[in-house]
């Protein structure tokens, strides 16, 4: 008897994702725990592996299909030797695929020939997920592309080469805006009374009016721009941060923290280290996570009913993607030691850049860090990531003028900023919180006790 395949609920609050490729095709016999095809949710693209073994007999959502519902039907599997009836498309329920803007399909164009990329039998393009969304990101048609991968498959420096030789593609230029009624009406006026004199077309609002689409607006001012479709990652995070930032009160609190013993403990273990180096992010999860076990007010989470105190230390680490913001998460951090937490961040942070977590890996945590100092920002307030209650914001080491004894003297020191859910943590909390963190990163010796 035919079995469908069903959309898979890929995390607890994914309700549909993108099918992004098939790794088989019809006719092709499947065995259990191999992969089948690749979905991509809002965080990861992950291979689904066949559960039963059979036949693939029928694709029912193409490579491609958009916003698939879970649980809809994507393809049929028969059992070897099954003679049955095969459930054909028309037979399920199937959600129809987003289909892309023509406009953006047919201004494709290459700046200079160059051969067409390795394709699979049925023409399918072979490419990596992520170069793949590069590709999508840079209006770029991937059977431009040479891949140099395994088998001739493109890989994201293949995409990143094709984009620097100028085969980004362009969308069609901005639609002129229609002219206003007045400006219709004057020009009829004119036509029967040459006479009258037109009036002057009112001018464009210097930004977009209350509930105004940016898009139309731009349309409306002339101004030309390239649009790059919204991912499903970048959707959650839209909408996340706007319900954080309109629901939770945040309030922040900022403090210094002199590096200099940090930086010469960190010299000294990197000196003696092989080829793997701890960077001062390493120190500052360390600290944070046994902060948090000395102050565990603070880590916590609120709900309408009670106020959730978590018994694990789990520390989300902000991670920058093509495809927008992901935290990885160290878990126990507080158990763990510098060399232990610098190899998972390392790991985690590469498996995120290439769309490779699992949704456990990036799914929880208790609380998290945003560290841009490697960008030379001096100091920034973010935005909580809920449920968590707070977010530590850390910015560059750099010398300053200190006072030290009553005399002047030049430092290396790092601000950091503590966006707080008022909702859970006090003033006083995370005032506590901030000055155990301080302490262990200007002591950093406690923090390999």
């Amino acid at each position: 008897m035919p079995i469908n395949i069903l959309m898979p609920a890929l995390s607890p609050t994914m309700t549909e994702g993108n099918l992004v490729r098939w790794l088989k095709g019809e006719g092709e016999a499947l065995k259990a725990g191999e992969p089948i095809c690749e979905i991509e949710t809002d965080k990861a693209t992950m291979e689904v592996e066949a559960v039963d073994e059979g036949i693939l007999e029928t694709i029912l959502v193409p490579a491609g299909s958009q916003a698939v519902k879970v649980n809809t039907p994507i393809a049929v599997l028969r059992a070897e030797g099954d003679s049955g009836a095969v459930v054909t498309p028309a037979a399920v329920a199937v959600a129809p695929p987003a289909v892309a803007a023509p406009a953006a399909a047919s201004t494709l164009m290459s700046a200079t020939p160059v051969a067409p990329g390795a394709a699979a039998p049925g023409g399918r393009i072979i490419a990596s997920p992520l170069a793949r969304r590069v590709a999508a990101q840079g209006g770029l048609d991937l059977a431009t592309v040479v891949g140099t991968g395994p088998g001739g498959r493109i890989v994201k420096a293949d995409v990143a080469a094709a984009l620097a030789r100028g085969l980004a593609a362009k969308l069609a230029a901005p639609v002129a805006a229609p002219p206003a009624p007045a400006a219709l009406a004057t020009a009829s006026a004119s036509a029967t009374a040459p006479a009258a004199a037109a009036a002057p077309p009112a001018p464009a609002p210097a930004r977009p009016p209350a509930g105004q689409d940016a898009r139309a607006w731009s349309d409306q001012v002339g101004l030309k721009y390239r649009a790059v479709a919204n991912s499903g990652m970048r959707k959650v995070i839209a909408r996340r941060l706007t319900e954080a930032k309109q629901t939770i009160p945040h309030f922040y609190l900022t403090i210094d923290c002199v590096l200099d013993a940090l930086l010469k403990i960190r010299a000294e273990l990197n000196a003696r280290a092989g080829g793997h180096k701890l960077s001062v992010n390493d120190f500052v999860v360390r600290a944070v996570a046994l902060a948090l076990r000395r102050v565990p007010a603070a880590n916590a989470a609120w709900t309408d009913e009670a106020v959730l105190l978590y018994q694990s230390v789990d520390v989300s680490v902000a991670v920058a993607t093509p495809a927008g913001l992901i935290t990885p998460i160290v878990k126990a951090a507080d158990t763990k030691g510098l060399a232990v937490i610098s190899a998972e961040v390392r790991e985690l942070a590469a498996r995120a850049r290439d769309g490779k977590l699992k949704p456990e890996e990036f799914q929880g945590g208790t609380f998290t860090i945003s560290n841009l100092g490697m960008f030379g920002i001096r100091e920034f307030a973010a935005i909580i990531n809920p449920p968590q209650a707070c977010l530590l914001a850390v910015g560059a080491g750099e010398q300053r003028p200190v006072v030290r004894d009553g005399a002047l003297a030049i430092a290396t020191v790092m601000s950091c900023t503590l966006s707080i859910d008022h909702r859970v943590v006090d003033g006083a909390v995370g005032a506590e919180f901030l000055g155990a963190f301080k302490g262990l990163i200007e002591d950093p010796l406690t923090m390999l006790l």
